[in-house]
């Protein structure tokens, strides 16, 4: 049975608190390969970087990882990024069924889950998995939703893309926090400056 992960989000930027989540969820759950999604307009947020320097970014960030493989499904499609639309498009294109796909998430987003489009079908069309971030608390998730994820068996990482622009626009350094490439186009592009 073939077993594949997306891992959708912003990324902006993604950071090496993204890349651990990715890399233990591959090793805890056995997958192959996790598949970074890249959302061309996410439907909850306003403030983003444009999509090509994201892309950009997320290439450095995951080259030279053999786990690791870029999606640009979203982007091709244009528009806003409904998570279904992504799931049941990958599902055709790959020919997969139901409880052979995967979609990684943060506890950061399953507290929004509920509110996504069409989050009842994105629950029947994959097997949701949610890595645990810090401050997390199941009692703020509506139970329909918990009870059809499955949370990842790995270690917490405190990292988050807000608080990188947010240290960048207080000229604090966030350079441990992605990589090195990624960090140096940040520099050069001047990204979250306000």
């Amino acid at each position: 049975m073939k077993k594949v992960c997306l891992f959708g989000g912003t990324f902006d930027p993604p950071h090496i608190g993204h890349l651990l989540v990715a890399q233990t969820v591959a090793e805890a759950e056995h997958f192959e390969k996790i598949t970074f999604v890249l959302a061309h307009h996410p439907p909850f947020k306003n403030n983003f970087s444009n999509v090509e320097h994201r892309l950009s970014m997320l290439k450095m960030a995951v080259s030279g990882n053999p786990n690791f493989d870029i999606s640009e499904i979203e982007l091709e499609r244009g528009g806003v990024s409904f998570t279904i639309d992504t799931i049941k498009e990958y599902k055709e294109i790959e020919d997969l069924k139901s409880n052979e796909i995967h979609y990684l998430i943060g506890s950061d987003s399953l507290m929004n889950l509920h509110k996504w489009d069409r989050a009842d079908e994105i629950l029947q069309e994959c097997q949701v998995l949610v890595a645990i971030r810090p401050g997390f608390r199941p009692s703020s998730v509506p139970g329909w939703v918990l009870r059809q994820i499955q949370f990842a068996n790995i270690p917490r990482f405190e990292i988050s893309s807000t608080t990188i622009r947010k240290r960048w626009t207080e000229d604090k350094t966030i350079r441990y926090m992605v990589t090195q490439p990624v960090w140096e186009f940040i520099n050069a592009h001047n990204l979250y400056s306000k």
